[in-house]
């Protein structure tokens, strides 16, 4: 599932090859049980240009200062290609808005689960859904606050979008497994040190991520994400690598390494 750096690669394609240039359009792809822009809303956008893109959480928005902006939540599956006129079109693609000359931006969604919508504030929208502060952008106070300071298991707090948005299964994981801490550890059990760290490796390892463009292939070898299996050697202790469920998530951690004190 694309979780914060998929988005921030997503959101980056927009900034990168999409600004600036006039929509004259849209083409509709196969859009049963797609949430997606209706005719009228399309109809606004058509003429202007996008000027800016944000990013929060896992959540994608393309726009200009005063608005309306294309929100954009991958889902699933979901991803955007760009491409020019006469190049083959992605396959899934629900939505394609059609700039002036020959570039265009498609939305892919093979599974069905992502959704486009028109939101006027990208503030009032992140208010409505309730969603905490941004994973690449929350201090050490308010992580403390909201992960340490809770007696959920450590993974379900991470998970938890209105604590701190961004944050998804596979870097929950990898962030426990870099700092020793278990899964289901509830966060008032673990020292404020180690909190610390903790914030620290989210930032670090999604910070990597984004910095490779979610090209998981250039992650380092000893990284959890190459080891997801139970029954997998632990390159980082020699221990196994073992799955068990938190809050309903598969976590995988390594119980040799990983402590409930961190």
């Amino acid at each position: 599932m694309p979780e914060l750096p998929e988005s921030d690669a997503a959101r980056r394609r927009i900034a990168d090859h999409c600004l600036h240039r006039t929509i004259a359009g849209f083409a509709l792809g196969e859009v049963s049980h797609v949430e997606l822009p209706i005719a009228a809303e399309r109809n606004r956008l058509i003429g202007t240009q996008f000027t800016r893109t944000r990013r929060h959480g896992k959540y994608i928005f393309a726009g200009s200062q005063n608005g309306p902006w294309l929100h954009i939540h991958l889902g699933m599956s979901g991803s955007l290609r760009v491409y020019e006129e006469g190049d083959d079109a992605p396959d899934y693609a629900r939505l394609t808005v059609i700039f002036e000359g020959t570039r265009r931006l498609a939305f892919r969604d093979p599974r069905k689960f992502g959704r486009i919508r028109l939101v006027e504030d990208v503030d009032d929208f992140v208010a409505e859904k309730r969603l905490g502060p941004d994973a690449m952008e929350i201090g050490d106070n308010a992580f403390a606050s909201a992960i340490g300071g809770t007696r959920q298991a450590v993974k379900s707090a991470l998970l938890d979008q209105s604590k701190m948005a961004g944050v998804g299964n596979l870097w929950s994981d990898e962030a426990l497994y870099r700092c020793g801490i278990m899964p289901d550890a509830r966060g008032t059990d673990i020292d404020a040190a180690t909190i610390a760290h903790l914030r620290r490796a989210v930032q670090d390892i999604m910070g990597y991520v984004m910095s490779r463009n979610a090209d998981y292939s250039q992650l380092p070898n000893d990284w959890l994400i190459h080891h997801r299996k139970d029954g997998a050697d632990c390159p980082r202790c020699g221990g196994t690598i073992t799955k068990k469920k938190v809050g309903g998530r598969t976590a995988y951690h390594c119980p040799d390494h990983q402590s409930h004190a961190g």
